[in-house]
Formats: C-alpha cells, sequence, structure tokens
C-alpha cells in the first residue's frame, strides 16, 4: 500500500524521536509534563451561555482541512468568499470589508484604534459591559470620552442621542447593538442619520446580535460595524467579521498620528485583505488559516438558510422561550418585550436561590452551560444563549426543563 508524503514525513519525524537517546545526562532543567502523556478529550456540552455556541459538525471538519500558506492563491480566495459573505450578513457593499485575526475585543480595537486619534473626542452609549469596555479602551488611546448611561436593561431614546451629540460634538459615537451582558437589543434606525448630521462617525457592535436580528448596515448609516464568529456564526473563537464605510475610511487613512496597533492598522489590513486596490499584497501577519476555513463555512451556512430566515427563527425561538420561562414563573429582566435580544435571554435570578448553586446544578446533572450576569448585571440575572444551530424549540425545551429540575433540587432560603 502507498503511504502518502505527509504520512512518511511524520513517521520518520517519529523514528528520529524514539531513537535520539543517549548515555549523556540531559541539559535540560525543567522535565516532561506528565499531564502531557495523554491526549486531551474534550468533553460534549450543550453552550446555551452567552457564547461561545456549539460548533456544527461541518464548521469542525471545515476547519480540520488542512493548511496552506497564508500568503498562497488559494487562501487569497478564502478570504474573498469571506469578505462576501460579511457584505451579505452585515448587509454593506463596503469595500472595506475583512475578518479581524482575533475575538471580538480585537475587533472593538481595531475599530477604536484606527478611527480615533488622541484628543478625538468620543460619545459612548453606555447601557451595559459593551459600552464599559469602550469607553476603556478609548480612554486608553488619549481620547475624550463623554458617556450617556442607563440603567441595566435600559435603552435610549433618539432624542437623548441627538441632544448629547449636540453638547459633545463627538468625531465618534458607540453603541452596543445587541447588549449580551443585559439582554437588550437597541433600536438603531435614524442613529446613523443622526451622527451624521453631526459629523460623527457611528460604531455598532454587533456581536450578540449579528444574524439573530434585523441589522442593515448601509441603510441604517452604521459606519463602523464588528462581530465576533463564535455567537450566531457558530464558528470558533477567534476571528472577528469588521466593515468600514467610505467615511469611516476617510477618517481613518487621512490621520495626523499612526494607529497604537500596528497589527490593527488599518492600511496594513486593507493590504493584507485586498482591499486597497494595490496590485500586490504585502506580508503582514500570519493569519489564522483553520479559522478562516470555518469562518468561511459559517458564513455559508448562513448564506445557505438566509439572513431574514435566520432573523426570523431567532425571534420565533426566542418568543418560545420567553413563554416557556414566564409560565414557569420566572422573570425577564428586560421588560420592554421590543428590546429583548432574541439571541441572549436575561432572567431575574429566582427569588431564595443562589444563582451559582443553579448554573453548576444544571451544568452538573444536565450538562448543560447557563451563565449569570456579567458587569452592571452580574448577580442579578441567569443568561441564557440560543444562537445560531442552538436556536430551536428542542434547546428551548431542554432549558426548561434543565430550569425546572434546578428550581425542584437547588436549596432555597426561607427569606
Amino acid at each position: 500500500m502507498k503511504i502518502n508524503l505527509l504520512d512518511e514525513m511524520w513517521n520518520l519525524c517519529s523514528s528520529r524521536l524514539v531513537h535520539r537517546r543517549s548515555g549523556t545526562m540531559s541539559s535540560l532543567s525543567v522535565p516532561k509534563p506528565a499531564c502531557l502523556n495523554k491526549p486531551f478529550v474534550a468533553p460534549h456540552r450543550f453552550m446555551f451561555g452567552p457564547g461561545p455556541s456549539n460548533v456544527p459538525p461541518r464548521i469542525l471538519e471545515a476547519g480540520a482541512n488542512p493548511i496552506i500558506g497564508h500568503m498562497h492563491p488559494e487562501m487569497f480566495e478564502i478570504m474573498s468568499d469571506i469578505k462576501s459573505g460579511i457584505q451579505y450578513a452585515f448587509q454593506t457593499q463596503n469595500n472595506l470589508t475583512f475578518a479581524v485575526s482575533g475575538t471580538g475585543h480585537t475587533a472593538m480595537e481595531c475599530a477604536l484604534f484606527n478611527a480615533l486619534e488622541p484628543g478625538d473626542g468620543v460619545l459612548v452609549a453606555v447601557n451595559g459591559i459593551w459600552g464599559e469596555r469602550a469607553t476603556d479602551m478609548a480612554e486608553r488611546i488619549g481620547a475624550k470620552v463623554n458617556t450617556i448611561s442607563a440603567p441595566p436593561g435600559g435603552c435610549f431614546t433618539n432624542d437623548e442621542i441627538k441632544k448629547a451629540l449636540s453638547k459633545h460634538r463627538p468625531a465618534l459615537m458607540f453603541l452596543a447593538h445587541g447588549e449580551s451582558s443585559t439582554g437588550v437589543l437597541h433600536a438603531l434606525d435614524g442613529i446613523g442619520d443622526l451622527c451624521h448630521q453631526y459629523g460623527c462617525l457611528f460604531l455598532v457592535d454587533c456581536v450578540a446580535s449579528m444574524g439573530g436580528a434585523p441589522l442593515y448596515m448601509d441603510k441604517q448609516g452604521i459606519d463602523i460595524l464588528y462581530t465576533g464568529s463564535q455567537k450566531v456564526l457558530n464558528a470558533p473563537p477567534g476571528s472577528a467579521p469588521i466593515s468600514f464605510s467610505p467615511r469611516a475610511c476617510q477618517k481613518a487613512f487621512n490621520r495626523r498620528t499612526k494607529p497604537v496597533s500596528f497589527f490593527l492598522d488599518l492600511a496594513w489590513l486593507a493590504n493584507y485583505w485586498g482591499c486597497d486596490d494595490k496590485p500586490a499584497r504585502t506580508y503582514h501577519h500570519t493569519g489564522p488559516v483553520s479559522a478562516f476555513y470555518s469562518l468561511r463555512e459559517a458564513l455559508r451556512m448562513l448564506a445557505e438558510e438566509g439572513l431574514e430566515e435566520s432573523w426570523e427563527r431567532h425571534r420565533t425561538v426566542a418568543e418560545y422561550f420567553h413563554s416557556g420561562l414566564e409560565d414557569m414563573g420566572l422573570k425577564l429582566f428586560v421588560k420592554d418585550k421590543s428590546s429583548r435580544l432574541p439571541t441572549v435571554t436575561t432572567i431575574l435570578a429566582p427569588p431564595g436561590y443562589d444563582w451559582k448553586e443553579i448554573t453548576s446544578f444544571i451544568m452538573k446533572t444536565h450538562n448543560v452551560e447557563v451563565s449569570g450576569g456579567l458587569g452592571p448585571s452580574a448577580g442579578l440575572v441567569l443568561r441564557v444563549g440560543l444562537m445560531g444551530c442552538n436556536s430551536s424549540r428542542a434547546s428551548v425545551d431542554m432549558v426548561l426543563s434543565a430550569f425546572r429540575d434546578a428550581l425542584q433540587h437547588c436549596h432555597k432560603s426561607k427569606v
């Protein structure tokens, strides 16, 4: 039987390792770790927290394809396919559309680092942890940050945003479309127009909402939009779609100073992704090849289902889940039904119970991950994510059954 070249190379390397023994004393001061004597086998769990989600088999299989060079023509073809998929998912015709090598936090920094310079004004709408983190990042680069705040579970009116824009005259405004820490889906219509009226770029975080709720980058006047691979797209964490409008490019490419990060410098990334119309691409960094395989397949699955169909499925499944929770006597954290994020549901922690005991019981007994609150919602809520392939009535029934069991068996104080 013919042995392929890769197998032959591996066998040769293994043989050399086995025979590299000598009678001399080792010069190594750190011994081989005993924990690496056996392979790690990951447990299968139902990932119904706020992310990451379960990864469908075909996306896992795509990521297991052989590695090719990050500057090979086939890799450029994959990157082009990813760009087209993101344009569809974001509903944008922006040429500068690509995937950052990193998680959603990396995309957030890419947006802020390129669109802002020291001294630029920023308006951050804070109604959860992502507004808090955008504030932190902007302050680190020397931007002048002003905030408007809403209580956890709340939103802003367009009038409130208009007043803040008029008062502060920022260069950029940040808003989370899907605030996963509080379970809020924030309306976007009209905000982009207000930003442009005051000469301001509109930056939107859609990590928890993209693919699960209606979103139209171009129609809604969004200048910079980013998401993550591990939520509705059901790909492994590690790649983050992002897009810049011509208006945002005008600001980013006419800076007085270089961006603080070389890795996230938009000029380099635009060339690496073939978005700058230059005849050749220059090496910038080694992209995560396997992650790009997975992301391409995830975007292909979204296109197969259809964006509008995905939005509708997440809406109907969320409503089914919410009704089931209320039938059990549990209360939802976000009071306004129109402001509930269909991908991540926040549930008021049941009075008298320790939320940590509930999440631990559900994991141990049902092999289901649900999470507690984060940032301003910590200690107040339980969070359940039903995203992408996990957004189904069967998943809802599984979670509801786990909650019923937890409420029956977990300790409840008499207070």
